[in-house]
């Protein structure tokens, strides 16, 4: 999985199309990851002790890794992540604009 926690990005397909974030967690057996505030749903919510009252809240579901795509901080827009060697070392890449991703 290419993408990882700390990682700025834009989902490109479902109901928050468009809409940036950044990653939360990521569960790489899964291939889902959590973006803060992306993907929310109502969940009821029993009381749970005597004199509380049961609510309403909203919580983040996560994602699947496909519905979204890396922001390249340099022009802002989606992208697709590469590695390249430098210094020894195997780094990550954004594809359109060649920057190194810092995570």
């Amino acid at each position: 999985m290419k993408i990882k926690k700390g990682d700025t990005v834009i989902v490109i397909a479902g109901k928050d199309r468009g809409k940036s974030g950044t990653v939360l967690t990521a569960f790489p057996k899964k291939d889902m990851i959590l973006i803060d505030g992306m993907h929310m749903v109502k969940k009821h919510q029993k009381a749970r002790r005597q004199g509380q009252k049961g609510q309403v809240i909203d919580r983040a579901l996560p994602m699947h890794v496909s519905n979204v795509a890396l922001k390249d901080s340099k022009t802002g827009t989606a992208t697709r992540v590469g590695y390249q060697m430098q210094d020894g070392k195997k780094v990550r890449i954004a594809k359109k604009s060649g920057t190194k991703i810092a995570a």
